[in-house]
Protein backbone atom coordinates (compact mmCIF):
# COMPACT_ATOMS: atom_id res chain seq x y z
CA UNK A 1 0.00 0.00 0.00
CA UNK A 2 2.55 2.46 1.03
CA UNK A 3 4.31 1.68 -2.25
CA UNK A 4 1.81 3.59 -4.04
CA UNK A 5 1.78 6.76 -1.56
CA UNK A 6 2.58 9.60 -3.53
CA UNK A 7 4.45 10.90 -0.84
CA UNK A 8 7.04 7.97 -0.94
CA UNK A 9 7.74 9.12 -5.15
CA UNK A 10 8.50 12.83 -3.78
CA UNK A 11 10.98 11.44 -0.56
CA UNK A 12 12.45 8.29 -2.52
CA UNK A 13 11.68 4.58 -1.89
CA UNK A 14 13.53 4.33 1.17
CA UNK A 15 10.68 5.84 3.05
CA UNK A 16 8.62 3.37 1.91
CA UNK A 17 10.87 0.13 3.17
CA UNK A 18 11.24 -1.32 6.47
CA UNK A 19 14.93 -0.16 5.87
CA UNK A 20 16.55 1.26 8.92
CA UNK A 21 16.27 5.22 7.50
CA UNK A 22 12.65 3.67 6.87
CA UNK A 23 12.05 2.88 10.60
CA UNK A 24 13.52 5.97 11.97
CA UNK A 25 11.67 8.10 9.55
CA UNK A 26 8.53 7.06 10.95
CA UNK A 27 9.24 7.07 14.50
CA UNK A 28 10.16 10.68 14.15
CA UNK A 29 7.09 11.43 12.10
CA UNK A 30 4.91 9.91 14.68
CA UNK A 31 6.93 11.72 17.57
CA UNK A 32 7.25 14.93 15.61
CA UNK A 33 3.44 15.23 14.63
CA UNK A 34 1.77 13.83 17.87
CA UNK A 35 3.41 16.51 19.95
CA UNK A 36 2.54 19.13 18.01
CA UNK A 37 -1.71 17.32 18.96
CA UNK A 38 -0.05 17.27 22.76
CA UNK A 39 0.54 21.09 22.78
CA UNK A 40 -2.00 21.89 21.42
CA UNK A 41 -3.95 19.90 24.48
CA UNK A 42 -1.59 21.05 26.96
CA UNK A 43 -1.92 24.33 26.33
CA UNK A 44 -5.69 24.18 27.28
CA UNK A 45 -5.14 22.24 30.23
CA UNK A 46 -6.59 19.06 29.10
CA UNK A 47 -5.59 15.96 31.72
CA UNK A 48 -3.44 14.46 28.51
CA UNK A 49 -0.53 16.03 27.18
CA UNK A 50 2.68 15.52 25.21
CA UNK A 51 3.72 12.77 26.76
CA UNK A 52 0.85 10.71 26.74
CA UNK A 53 -0.05 12.00 23.05
CA UNK A 54 3.55 11.03 21.86
CA UNK A 55 3.57 7.46 23.50
CA UNK A 56 -0.02 6.58 21.96
CA UNK A 57 1.34 7.48 18.74
CA UNK A 58 4.92 6.47 18.70
CA UNK A 59 3.35 3.02 20.26
CA UNK A 60 0.66 2.33 17.39
CA UNK A 61 3.51 3.28 14.83
CA UNK A 62 5.69 0.43 16.39
CA UNK A 63 2.76 -1.50 16.46
CA UNK A 64 2.02 -1.44 12.99
CA UNK A 65 6.22 -1.72 11.85
CA UNK A 66 5.94 -5.06 13.81
CA UNK A 67 2.87 -6.46 12.55
CA UNK A 68 4.49 -5.78 8.86
CA UNK A 69 7.76 -7.06 9.56
CA UNK A 70 6.22 -9.98 11.01
CA UNK A 71 4.16 -10.16 7.80
CA UNK A 72 7.53 -10.43 5.87
CA UNK A 73 5.49 -9.00 2.63
CA UNK A 74 3.37 -12.45 2.16
CA UNK A 75 -0.21 -10.82 3.12
CA UNK A 76 -0.86 -13.94 5.39
CA UNK A 77 -0.02 -12.29 8.87
CA UNK A 78 -3.14 -11.02 11.16
CA UNK A 79 -2.10 -7.43 12.51
CA UNK A 80 -2.54 -8.52 15.65
CA UNK A 81 -0.52 -5.85 17.97
CA UNK A 82 -1.90 -3.38 15.73
CA UNK A 83 -5.48 -4.76 16.69
CA UNK A 84 -4.26 -4.35 20.23
CA UNK A 85 -2.71 -1.50 20.32
CA UNK A 86 -6.00 0.37 18.60
CA UNK A 87 -8.24 -1.75 21.61
CA UNK A 88 -5.24 -0.67 24.37
CA UNK A 89 -5.95 3.30 23.56
CA UNK A 90 -9.64 2.81 23.43
CA UNK A 91 -9.77 1.78 26.79
CA UNK A 92 -7.05 4.81 28.01
CA UNK A 93 -8.93 7.13 26.03
CA UNK A 94 -12.24 5.70 27.67
CA UNK A 95 -10.86 5.82 31.23
CA UNK A 96 -9.79 9.38 31.37
CA UNK A 97 -12.95 10.63 30.63
CA UNK A 98 -14.83 11.83 34.12
CA UNK A 99 -18.18 13.21 35.31
CA UNK A 100 -17.94 16.36 37.59
CA UNK A 101 -20.39 17.31 40.29
CA UNK A 102 -22.01 19.74 37.79
CA UNK A 103 -23.27 16.64 35.48
CA UNK A 104 -20.75 17.27 32.80
CA UNK A 105 -18.54 14.64 31.02
CA UNK A 106 -14.84 15.68 31.31
CA UNK A 107 -12.39 15.39 28.44
CA UNK A 108 -14.25 13.56 26.26
CA UNK A 109 -12.54 15.35 23.08
CA UNK A 110 -9.25 14.70 24.45
CA UNK A 111 -9.72 11.00 24.67
CA UNK A 112 -11.34 10.78 21.10
CA UNK A 113 -8.23 13.01 20.28
CA UNK A 114 -6.12 10.32 22.08
CA UNK A 115 -8.32 7.07 19.74
CA UNK A 116 -7.35 9.27 16.49
CA UNK A 117 -3.88 9.92 17.37
CA UNK A 118 -3.50 6.07 18.05
CA UNK A 119 -4.79 5.72 14.55
CA UNK A 120 -2.85 8.01 13.52
CA UNK A 121 0.18 6.16 14.39
CA UNK A 122 -0.85 3.20 12.84
CA UNK A 123 -1.15 4.93 9.00
CA UNK A 124 2.86 6.43 9.93
CA UNK A 125 3.46 2.80 10.27
CA UNK A 126 2.20 1.27 7.77
CA UNK A 127 4.29 4.38 5.37
CA UNK A 128 0.47 5.78 3.98
CA UNK A 129 2.35 9.53 4.01
CA UNK A 130 -0.32 11.57 2.37
CA UNK A 131 -3.03 10.07 4.17
CA UNK A 132 -0.80 10.61 7.67
CA UNK A 133 -0.47 14.65 6.10
CA UNK A 134 -4.12 14.79 5.65
CA UNK A 135 -5.23 13.41 8.53
CA UNK A 136 -3.01 14.77 10.65
CA UNK A 137 -4.44 18.48 8.82
CA UNK A 138 -7.81 17.75 9.56
CA UNK A 139 -7.36 16.79 12.83
CA UNK A 140 -5.61 20.22 13.95
CA UNK A 141 -8.04 22.24 12.22
CA UNK A 142 -10.98 20.24 14.72
CA UNK A 143 -8.80 20.89 17.58
CA UNK A 144 -7.78 24.16 17.08
CA UNK A 145 -10.53 25.78 14.85
CA UNK A 146 -13.56 24.24 15.21
CA UNK A 147 -14.06 25.11 19.05
CA UNK A 148 -15.80 28.98 17.77
CA UNK A 149 -17.80 27.39 15.29
CA UNK A 150 -18.90 24.54 18.35
CA UNK A 151 -19.22 27.27 21.06
CA UNK A 152 -21.31 29.32 18.54
CA UNK A 153 -23.32 26.70 17.48
CA UNK A 154 -24.41 25.99 21.38
CA UNK A 155 -25.02 29.67 21.95
CA UNK A 156 -27.77 29.66 19.06
CA UNK A 157 -29.66 26.78 20.00
CA UNK A 158 -33.11 27.14 21.43
CA UNK A 159 -31.65 24.24 24.05
CA UNK A 160 -29.47 24.53 26.61
CA UNK A 161 -29.06 23.05 30.30
CA UNK A 162 -27.91 25.08 33.18
CA UNK A 163 -25.96 24.20 36.50
CA UNK A 164 -28.21 26.06 38.86
CA UNK A 165 -27.25 26.62 43.02
CA UNK A 166 -30.30 28.17 44.43
CA UNK A 167 -29.49 29.45 48.22
CA UNK A 168 -32.24 27.32 49.47
CA UNK A 169 -34.80 24.98 47.81
CA UNK A 170 -37.93 27.20 48.56
CA UNK A 171 -36.69 29.40 45.64
CA UNK A 172 -37.15 26.93 43.17
CA UNK A 173 -40.73 27.41 42.27
CA UNK A 174 -39.55 31.45 42.26
CA UNK A 175 -37.21 30.55 39.63
CA UNK A 176 -39.29 28.71 37.61
CA UNK A 177 -42.26 31.13 37.66
CA UNK A 178 -39.31 33.96 36.27
CA UNK A 179 -38.40 31.33 33.86
CA UNK A 180 -41.60 30.90 32.57
CA UNK A 181 -42.34 35.03 32.20
CA UNK A 182 -39.16 35.14 30.30
CA UNK A 183 -41.22 32.78 27.76
CA UNK A 184 -38.93 30.13 28.54
CA UNK A 185 -39.43 26.38 28.85
CA UNK A 186 -37.94 24.13 31.46
CA UNK A 187 -38.14 20.47 29.94
CA UNK A 188 -36.43 18.46 32.97
CA UNK A 189 -35.27 19.23 36.50
CA UNK A 190 -32.23 17.33 38.45
CA UNK A 191 -31.32 17.66 41.67
CA UNK A 192 -27.62 17.57 42.38
CA UNK A 193 -26.56 14.50 45.15
CA UNK A 194 -23.17 15.91 45.31
CA UNK A 195 -24.08 19.15 46.87
CA UNK A 196 -26.15 17.13 49.92
CA UNK A 197 -24.33 18.68 52.75
CA UNK A 198 -23.47 22.38 51.32
CA UNK A 199 -26.08 24.25 52.60
CA UNK A 200 -26.97 24.86 48.82
CA UNK A 201 -29.57 23.41 47.02
CA UNK A 202 -28.26 22.07 43.23
CA UNK A 203 -30.25 21.45 40.12
CA UNK A 204 -29.35 20.53 36.54
CA UNK A 205 -31.77 22.29 34.65
CA UNK A 206 -33.24 21.93 30.66
CA UNK A 207 -34.40 24.61 29.15
CA UNK A 208 -36.14 25.44 25.91
CA UNK A 209 -36.23 29.21 24.51
CA UNK A 210 -39.88 29.33 23.30
CA UNK A 211 -39.65 33.24 22.42
CA UNK A 212 -39.02 33.72 18.94
CA UNK A 213 -37.45 37.40 19.96
CA UNK A 214 -35.64 36.21 22.71
CA UNK A 215 -34.47 33.43 20.59
CA UNK A 216 -33.16 36.07 17.90
CA UNK A 217 -31.75 38.72 19.78
CA UNK A 218 -30.23 37.30 23.50
CA UNK A 219 -27.52 34.28 23.46
CA UNK A 220 -27.47 31.89 26.55
CA UNK A 221 -24.67 33.47 27.77
CA UNK A 222 -26.88 36.99 28.18
CA UNK A 223 -29.88 35.01 29.53
CA UNK A 224 -27.81 33.18 32.17
CA UNK A 225 -26.19 35.87 32.91
CA UNK A 226 -29.82 37.88 33.57
CA UNK A 227 -30.91 35.28 35.92
CA UNK A 228 -27.80 35.60 37.87
CA UNK A 229 -29.07 38.67 39.09
CA UNK A 230 -31.98 37.02 41.11
CA UNK A 231 -30.96 37.42 44.78
CA UNK A 232 -31.54 34.19 45.81
CA UNK A 233 -29.36 32.26 43.10
CA UNK A 234 -26.11 31.78 44.32
CA UNK A 235 -23.93 30.57 41.07
CA UNK A 236 -25.23 29.64 37.72
CA UNK A 237 -23.79 28.52 34.54
CA UNK A 238 -24.46 26.67 31.52
CA UNK A 239 -23.72 22.95 31.24
CA UNK A 240 -21.83 22.38 28.09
Amino acid sequence: MSMNDPMIALLGEWAGEMSAAGILFRIALAVGLSAIVGMERARKRHSAGLRTFILITLGSAIAMMLDIGLDGGNGQHMYLMSAAAIIAIAVISSNSMVFSSRNQIKGLTTAVAMWACGVLGLTIGAGCYTIVLAAFAALMIILSFLNGAEVWLKNRSNYFEVHLELKDSHYLQDFITTIRRLNLRVDDIEANPAYLNSGLSVYSIAITIGSEELKKYKTHEEIIEALGSLDYIYHIEEIN
